[in-house]
């Protein structure tokens, strides 16, 4: 069904006003985008929604040309504004993002002070974004980021989606009601299949005894209550390590590349496929997630190749339940073992909603 005005003057209108103003492949979407926002001036939208739908469009659209400039892969720290230098948490963020800027890893804050100064300033300026929120109390980005790689936020929801949207790895700093918030919203988007899978670290100086309570909840109250499964508990990683948090983070991508379905299957894209002894293992380990066939090893698929998407990688394929996301993480920890940590880690390039093939 047409997603149009139904005025055929207009509709053709336009149809010529978005062919005129550039040619590619997304005029429909363009197209739609337009419609949506004259179907909004029908409807007598108030100025107040209006004001909201026009923030939110142009910081997205500003947030994409920033990120488009720069596709090294993107490590996301959260953490409390109030945590200043001399802190220990603030110490170990710095040692953290150096860590990753080393390993030729982006480092994306929230632009504030505390633990997002700390990952700004370890990983510096070169190596550094900042998604920065406008507060009352706080608006000005830190004195480590430059201006080209700073987007300037009104909405926290539209700030949330720059930070997931761009980021490969996430790590997660002490802090207070906000730094919780995204934890758990990461969490969710996991567990949920709303987010492809990204490794998830919540870090703390040794002693400051800050995710152990939250954790202890997770596991005495959530899971013991049957409110989560207990290979949800693979979704994240708990260290004092900045060491161990970068080698996680750089290991869950040691084989692992990129995941798309096609055809009702799941296809992981992986540069070194197993053999036919570990590839036995993982079907009776995993079978429970597998809802019918087995895990094999493909080519692929004719939308991939259509697309060109990742046609480098090795892949195996299978029917997923599309339910146990943290039991798939546990099957691409397998996959990783499997092959040696390259120098650098390399990302897919960002796979489009048409490929997404999601049925929810």
């Amino acid at each position: 069904m047409a997603y149009d005005l139904g005025n055929p003057k207009l509709d053709e209108t336009l149809r010529q006003l978005v062919a005129d103003a550039s040619e590619n492949n997304n005029q429909d979407l363009i197209g739609e985008l337009i419609t949506t926002v004259l179907k909004l001036h029908r409807d007598g939208a108030t100025r107040g929604d209006l004001k909201l739908i026009n923030t939110t469009v142009k910081e997205i659209r500003y947030s994409n040309l920033v990120f488009s400039r720069h596709d090294e892969p993107k490590v996301t720290i959260y953490g409390s504004a109030r945590l200043g230098e001399g802190d220990p948490n603030y110490e170990i963020t710095v040692v953290f993002a150096r860590m990753m800027a080393e390993h030729g890893w982006g480092v994306i804050t929230g632009a504030g002070p505390g633990i997002m100064e700390a990952g700004n300033r370890g990983a510096g300026a070169d190596n550094s974004y900042g998604v920065n929120i406008r507060l009352p109390f706080e608006s000005a980005a830190n004195r480590y980021l430059s201006k080209s790689r700073t987007v300037n936020f009104k909405y926290f929801f539209t700030r949330k989606l720059g930070f997931v949207k761009e980021s490969h790895a996430f790590v997660i700093l002490p802090g207070g009601f906000g730094t919780l918030d995204e934890a758990f919203e990461l969490l969710t988007l996991i567990q949920t299949g709303k987010s492809d899978l990204h490794p998830i670290v919540f870090l703390e100086a040794e002693g400051t005894g800050y995710w152990g309570p939250v954790i202890d909840f997770v596991k005495d109250v959530q899971l013991a209550g049957g409110l989560i499964s207990e290979s949800d508990l693979s979704l994240f990683l708990h260290t004092n390590s900045p060491s161990t948090a970068c080698d996680h983070i750089r290991h869950f991508y040691a084989n692992y590349h990129s995941q798309r379905y096609a055809s009702g299957r799941l296809i992981l894209r992986i540069r070194q496929a197993p053999s036919a002894q570990e590839l036995a293992a993982l079907n009776d380990e995993f079978a429970d997630i597998v809802v019918e066939g087995s895990i094999e090893i493909t080519e692929a698929t004719p939308p991939e190749v259509e697309d060109g998407d990742a046609l480098d990688c090795d892949r195996i394929a299978f029917v997923f339940d599309r339910r146990q996301f943290g039991r798939l993480r546990q099957l691409l920890d397998r996959l990783n073992e499997i092959a040696e940590l390259p120098e650098t880690t390399s990302i897919p390039t960002p796979m489009s909603e048409e490929q997404a093939e999601r049925p929810w």
